[in-house]
């Protein structure tokens, strides 16, 4: 217990590799009813934008791309003008791991980790993205996640084939944050295999690699109707 506790003093101590974020926002917001969904105003300002300012207020990282859609390069540009942690805004690609890929390819040659956010959860906090950087910093590979409250069931042609235990089931967030050789590796495969992954972390578990799951945030939730929009509003109400 000693030498645990020693171990997690000096991780919190030595200093964090060169962290860079990947913001991605260059999805087409079918199922938000026609609304386009990193710009819609959350108390008066755009999603992306406070999903940005939470990067770019957090120590843990040190520069930021953006990656979205060509037709929103300019506007979101401009948004995040002051933001000087903002490095580029960059066309995404046919799929969400084209689309890391090419913001990955936007970082310095500096960054050592790479943060992967959707650009839908501006409810991020720094706490959570700290938490993660440092597990990453420690471990390689991390990312948030809260438990499931309710019970899944594994369906197939409507049908229950499996009941997991809820106990060993957690809802993963993003940030999730790599060893930028080992994301940028595992991307690079499950595109040569034709993996369909649904998250980053999802690549390097391919690869036989194990990833640190730290604590996130029920509030830290993804936008992808436009109830999660009321929802979201109501928890940045809450706040003030």
């Amino acid at each position: 217990m000693i030498l645990n506790n020693i171990a997690d003093g000096m991780r919190k101590v030595l200093p964090l590799k060169y962290c860079g974020a990947v913001i991605v926002a260059a999805g087409n917001a079918s199922r938000m009813g026609g609304i386009d969904k990193v710009m819609a105003p959350l108390q008066g300002e755009p999603m992306i934008v406070r999903t940005v300012r939470a990067f770019q207020e957090c120590d843990a990282v040190k520069e930021i791309v953006i990656v979205t859609r060509e037709d929103l390069i300019l506007p979101i540009s401009g948004l995040c003008r002051g933001f000087e942690k903002v490095k580029a805004v960059v066309a995404g690609g046919a799929s969400r791991q084209e689309s890391v890929g090419l913001g990955m390819n936007a970082l310095s040659k500096k960054v050592k980790l790479v943060a992967v956010q959707d650009g839908a959860r501006p409810l991020i906090t720094g706490a959570v993205i700290d938490r993660t950087v440092r597990a990453a910093h420690s471990y390689g590979a991390a990312a948030p996640a809260v438990r499931v409250k309710d019970t899944i069931k594994v369906v197939r042609g409507g049908v229950v084939i499996e009941t997991p235990d809820r106990a060993a089931l957690q809802a993963v967030q993003t940030p999730q944050v790599f060893d930028f050789t080992l994301l940028k590796g595992a991307l690079q495969k499950a595109d040569q295999d034709g993996a369909a992954v649904t998250d980053d972390c999802s690549a390097v578990e391919l690869m036989g690699m194990s990833v640190k799951i730290v604590e996130g945030d029920e509030r830290n939730i993804k936008v992808t109707t436009p109830l999660d929009l009321k929802i979201a509003e109501l928890l940045l109400e809450e706040k003030v």
